[in-house]
């Protein structure tokens, strides 16, 4: 699309116009967007397709100029309306960019919305009180999952060629999985966290969702890199990443595990085919396959838990608005609230030292397979209509896999390889190494060329 706009072959306006004319027509459907900034994105594609009418030499525009991209509304944008999946927010306008904003801005691209997220980020699906629930389009009584799943449901509905996510506990290889998309999160401290909300323990990072790996490394290039004030950093990468994309990753050994860090998890037999299918063609592609010895058990899921609680204290409420938000998000700030400065550091410290015996085995390996979630997409309503202790243990069992690499900080990805027989996308994760982001590319490339599922669209693609 990028190179499109260069030549000539399409405009900016064009593209603008396109996305906007489908979200108007099938947002209502999917629930994608919180908030549409049509004017902007019209005005942003008029001086876009200026600046190609006057550029010297077009291949010197930046490398996503005129490409639509819109932002997950956890994400401040200035002049925006920003909500956090929150009625408490929901007349918060936008008063700085995100460093991940103004970064994609100077890529050149241009902005259409805002995606649906759901209640600050928490839960691992994306219903709120201040928009429609975000649904996979493979299946629309089933949800996109979360917290990035309108970003995901945009995708994987033409309503956007890619998009920003963030990814705190797996959100965005959740609905990467239920969307049948490729979604990176990123090494801890490759992508700018600030400046407006801090990010204390290091578990959540913004990273790119897309419908081929080629698409998500680009996106990467954009987003990454260290701002000041930033409480880490990854070792600045010696090449761009989508140049990963174009390269074998020569043979590799893979470590798997289908086997859940969370007790009582029994993975669906769908998620287990996608699992072993995935192991086979790593074999078929000439890698070695073993398996993943005990490293991190679920001993340190009540820490974990300990410190999703505080996080959820993080987003500023007023106390006269705490009535507005949902019976999870109060829960989980009660949680957090009842737990002492003591019990915080002593949770992340049990968490570092476990860390710090598993990384010697996991380093030991170029990649680690597990099945992304436990279960096929599930329907809207499967969390949400629950009591908060329910809601918690429901989503612990779905995604037992994903927040693991949130607390090591290591890069993983979730690969569309699977669809079962009733048409819902089974996605698989691999996990590499800290700062290992182009060996992960490098191998889903690989496993992409192998397998293709570009071709895979839902029949809401063509509507």
């Amino acid at each position: 699309m990028a190179a499109a706009v260069r030549t000539g072959e399409v405009s900016p306006v064009e593209l603008a116009e396109h996305y906007l004319d489908r979200i108007e027509r099938l947002n209502p459907q999917v629930g994608a967007y919180v908030t549409v900034t049509a004017e902007r994105a019209l005005e942003e594609a008029r001086q876009a397709e200026k600046a190609v009418l006057g550029a010297a030499d077009p291949a010197d525009l930046p490398p996503l100029h005129g490409v639509p991209v819109p932002i997950k509304d956890l994400n401040m944008v200035h002049g925006v309306r920003m909500t956090c999946g929150s009625s408490a927010f929901s007349e918060l306008t936008g008063f700085a960019d995100d460093h991940v904003v103004s970064k994609l801005a100077q890529a050149g691209s241009v902005l259409i919305g805002k995606t649906t997220t759901p209640e600050f980020g928490l839960p691992c699906y994306t219903e709120s009180d201040v928009a429609p629930p975000a649904r996979t389009p493979w299946d629309l009584s089933r949800s996109a999952g979360g917290s990035s799943g309108g970003a995901a449901a945009a995708v994987a509905s033409g309503l956007a060629p890619v998009a920003q996510g963030s990814d705190g506990g797996g959100s965005i290889r959740i609905p990467s999985s239920a969307c049948g998309l490729f979604g990176i999160k990123p090494t801890r401290g490759r992508v700018s966290q600030g400046p407006i909300f801090p990010d204390l323990f290091g578990l959540a990072t913004n990273g790119p969702i897309a419908r081929t790996v080629r698409d998500a490394a680009l996106l990467l290039d954009v987003m990454s890199g260290p701002m000041p004030g930033d409480l880490y950093r990854a070792p600045q990468a010696g090449e761009p990443f989508s140049s990963y994309a174009d390269r074998a990753p020569g043979r590799l050994r893979i470590a798997r595990s289908a086997e859940p860090p969370v007790p009582g998890v029994e993975v669906h037999p769908d998620c287990v085919a996608a699992y072993e299918e995935a192991s086979a063609l790593l074999e078929e592609l000439g890698h070695e396959i073993v398996e993943l010895p005990p490293v991190l058990g679920s001993d340190l899921l009540p820490h974990f838990a300990t410190l999703w609680g505080v996080m959820a204290t993080m987003t500023p409420v007023p106390q006269e608005d705490e009535h507005l938000l949902q019976p999870l998000t109060r829960w989980l700030r009660g949680l957090g609230e009842a737990t002492t400065a003591p019990q915080l550091l002593q949770a992340q410290a049990a968490l570092q030292g476990a860390l710090r015996a598993a990384f010697p085995v996991m380093d030991e390996f170029d990649a680690i397979l597990h099945p992304t979630l436990a279960m096929p997409p599930v329907p809207v309503g499967y969390f949400h209509g629950q009591e908060p202790e329910e809601n918690f243990r429901r989503q612990t069992h779905f995604t037992p896999f994903t927040a693991v690499y949130n607390v090591s900080g290591q890069p993983a990805v979730n690969v569309p390889l699977h669809w079962n027989d009733d048409g819902l996308p089974i996605g698989v994760m691999l996990a590499g190494r800290l700062g290992g982001e182009g060996t992960l590319i490098s191998l889903s490339a690989q496993l992409e060329e192998a397998r293709p599922w570009i071709g895979r669209k839902p029949q809401i693609w063509t509507a």
